[in-house]
């Protein structure tokens, strides 16, 4: 058996979620249907390194999956996405040690989410970016990011649905952009728990508005209850992009796509 790793791009919109369902409309879906049949031989299960809501998007989402085949890594590329629906693509294909683990060996996450402010909903980017048709105040946001940067119990931005065995995660870093009409906010670390980036936007939002002070976050924080923030902002900005591995794994660090999402 040989155990293969994928760098996957996809638009989220069209898709209900990433993790297989009984109705087949899943990134995962699609893409274990495409891979097997391109293998033809065998059938082909895959494993990500995060998986990802209805509406979201994602860079380079990582998987790996074992097989008994001997195919270049280009093969494994080019015939997949024959295969594959427009708005999935495989980018990169490696093989990698049987040790590797898409999940498991992930030592960081990355997400991205984009607002556009606007006083009109957006067009061209529908589906691709939160949008907030009121201004929005850098230094507050980030005063409140800063909060919420170390290792927390962050139940107060954790879906009911989540099935994290530990609310407890490590955020390293929150950083807010801006350029133009449109705000980036990146987010990195160990770990992310059933909406929280969303969970997240919806309280940092809020505080750019003005509607609730900086301080406000701390108090959200403590409580360590989902009633005590925000409600969950869209899907449709957010984006995966992508785990950190250990430099041993020598796996490709980012995609061309990266340079598509502003600023």
């Amino acid at each position: 058996m040989r155990r293969v790793a994928l760098g996957i791009s996809y638009v989220g919109s069209s898709y209900h979620g990433w993790q297989s369902q009984i109705d087949g409309q899943t990134v995962q879906d699609h893409l274990e249907r495409a891979l097997t049949s391109f293998a033809a031989a065998e059938t082909i299960k895959t494993v990500c390194a995060g998986r990802t809501d209805t509406g979201v998007h994602a860079l380079m989402q990582v998987v790996h999956f074992d097989t008994h085949l001997q195919r270049p890594a280009s093969s494994w590329v080019r015939g997949t996405n024959r295969y594959l629906p427009d708005d999935i693509s495989v980018q990169w294909a490696q093989e990698v040690e049987p040790s590797f683990h898409s999940r498991f060996s992930a030592i960081r996450r990355r997400y991205a989410y984009i607002v556009l402010e606007s006083p009109t909903r957006p067009a061209l980017e529908h589906g691709r970016v939160g949008w907030v048709h009121y201004p929005l105040e850098l230094e507050p946001m980030e005063q409140a990011a800063k909060i919420l940067v170390g290792e927390h119990d962050f139940s107060s931005f954790r879906a009911s649905a989540c099935q994290a065995l530990s609310p407890i995660k490590q955020l390293y870093d929150v950083r807010i952009s801006r350029k133009g009409a449109y705000w980036r906010f990146d987010f990195e670390g160990n770990a992310f728990l059933h909406h929280m980036v969303r969970n997240i936007m919806g309280c940092l939002l809020a505080v750019g508005q003005g509607r609730q002070p900086s301080e406000w976050m701390s108090h959200v924080l403590a409580a360590k209850s989902r009633k005590a923030a925000a409600p969950t902002f869209s899907a449709n900005g957010l984006y995966f992009l992508g785990p950190v591995y250990d430099a041993q794994w020598r796996l490709p660090v980012d995609v061309a796509a990266a340079d598509w999402l502003p600023l």
